[in-house]
């Protein structure tokens, strides 16, 4: 008999377990979803039996994701609701009985569960097969501060943050249209990571855009540990050594809402305080926010700089590598660059230690608390520059160069650009002192090959509008002109 009584309880509890979805027996679904989340061993995942119009209810909430002050009303609110009020289905507690705004309803264990655990609070009634899911989550998040990376001179001041929902918040703010598309997808088979695809109805790429959620849905991964990182690999796993950027980095919600009006995809990952923008081109990669919140005259003046200087960056330490194997061609007006004294240690392995150091003093720079950052710096300056030279271990003119090769690397804002200039920088100066003119001119030959052979995410030429050639394009890429518009009445 004993037996028989135990086989009829296990079967409400074997329904749930074969069918993933609520049975509607309080107990039997308490007892399931206590097992799948270990709700006794976590501390921060708390439920709570209640009483709700006459009947057993429980609710569950993760402590930390859930606004403590609307998780006190909406429970105090429960609670005082009289069994004659009560409806017969919770279709009808929800549309008429829940004070809240974000209201859902569910009947599968593990769409609860993952809601549960995104932050949302549900909650369980006797007799009722769907649970109430209230989107009542609140993330620790700091301030949409200005970024360090991003700065401007001009334009607003605020930042992403590692919020989604803020960052969504913040493009929403600048792009108030019906147009504007936040399309929420997942990734990991452990994290659950959120990715939301931003983009504008009309204007966006649809094949392209098809083609980035089926390649998201395909993702197969434990979790994105490395948020944007992880999924850059997983969208673009081809050409994986070609240094250049394929994707286009920013923190700052301007730039980002000028992409999506640009009609390119933005894809903003939960807990990255950046937004991936796709498809880039090299041109996209070294246009700066600040170009736009100049005069044309002036953020073309900024444009042609930084392209200047970033070819300056590549050519100036294998071209003077290549003079002083040559002195010979060096005209007598340019003979001042010629070194003084001759080098204890060679200058290639003078410009490849120098390349080097400056990697590791960068690294040095992001471990150094604050406090110590200031003295830390002088003595690097003393040791590296001055006692450096008198020690014979760099000539003067080495360390000249690769100090302005240093500096200027921090003209143009993408992190990826400058390494990938920097690898290439390397292979033209080992192949400059290999094979001398002929290396030189080669190691030129494999950095044009690198950005015109590369493509981008959507498969385009990654220096459109160079080639395929597109005059129009083309203008508006080197030139800053002014944005298109007229007053009403007025002829554009």
């Amino acid at each position: 008999m004993a037996e028989q009584i135990s086989a009829y309880k296990s079967k409400p509890q074997e329904q749930a377990e074969k069918t993933g979805k609520l049975t509607g027996s309080l107990q039997t679904d308490m007892a399931y979803l206590n097992g799948i989340l270990d709700a006794d061993a976590n501390f921060d995942i708390i439920y709570r039996v209640i009483e709700v119009g006459g009947k057993e209810a429980c609710m569950y909430l993760v402590d930390g994701f859930c606004k403590d002050d609307m998780a006190q009303k909406l429970l105090q609110y429960f609670m005082d609701m009289k069994p004659e009020d009560m409806p017969n289905d919770m279709h009808g507690l929800s549309k008429r009985f829940t004070p809240y705004v974000e209201v859902d309803i569910e009947a599968q264990c593990d769409t609860l569960v993952h809601s549960l655990l995104s932050g949302m609070f549900f909650l369980l009634v006797d007799g009722y097969d769907k649970a109430l899911v209230l989107d009542t989550r609140t993330y620790p998040a700091r301030g949409v501060e200005e970024p360090e990376k991003d700065k401007v001179l001009r334009g607003s001041k605020d930042g992403f943050v590692e919020t989604v929902v803020s960052n969504t918040a913040l493009i929403r703010r600048r792009i108030r249209s019906a147009d504007l598309h936040m399309e929420m997808m997942s990734a990991g088979n452990s994290s659950h990571t959120d990715i939301v695809l931003c983009y504008m109805k009309g204007r966006v790429d649809n094949d392209f855009l098809q083609e980035i959620k089926r390649k998201i849905q395909d993702i197969q991964v434990d979790a994105l540990s490395m948020n944007q990182e992880s999924l850059a690999e997983c969208l673009y796993q081809r050409k994986w050594y070609n240094p250049f950027p394929k994707f286009k980095y920013t923190e700052r919600p301007d730039a980002a809402a000028a992409q999506v009006l640009e009609g390119n995809i933005v894809i903003l990952v939960d807990n990255s305080p950046s937004a991936m923008i796709l498809p880039t081109t090299i041109f996209d990669v070294v246009e700066e926010a600040d170009d736009y919140y100049f005069p044309p005259v002036t953020g073309t003046y900024l444009r042609m700089t930084r392209f200047l200087i970033s070819l300056l960056t590549y050519l100036l330490t294998p071209t003077f590598l290549l003079l002083v194997s040559n002195s010979k061609w060096i005209p007598e007006s340019f003979a001042f660059i010629m070194l003084k004294e001759e080098p204890n240690i060679p200058v290639i392995w003078q410009f490849l230690i120098l390349e080097l150091a400056i990697d590791g003093l960068k690294l040095a720079a992001i471990n150094t608390p604050n406090m110590l950052s200031t003295p830390l710096s002088v003595m690097a300056a003393l040791v590296l520059g001055e006692f450096s030279v008198k020690s014979g271990w760099f000539s003067s003119e080495v360390m000249l160069y690769m100090a302005f090769v240093a500096i200027a690397n921090y003209t143009q804002a993408n992190y990826e650009l400058g390494y990938a200039l920097k690898f290439l920088r390397i292979l033209d100066l080992l192949l400059t002192q290999w094979f001398g003119l002929w290396g030189y001119l080669a190691g030129i030959l494999i950095a044009v090959l690198a950005i015109g052979c590369n493509k981008t995410v959507s498969h385009h030429s990654y220096i459109y509008p160079l080639i395929p050639f597109d005059w129009k394009n083309l203008k508006n890429r080197l030139i800053r002109r002014r944005l298109p518009g007229a007053f009403k009445g007025q002829k554009k």
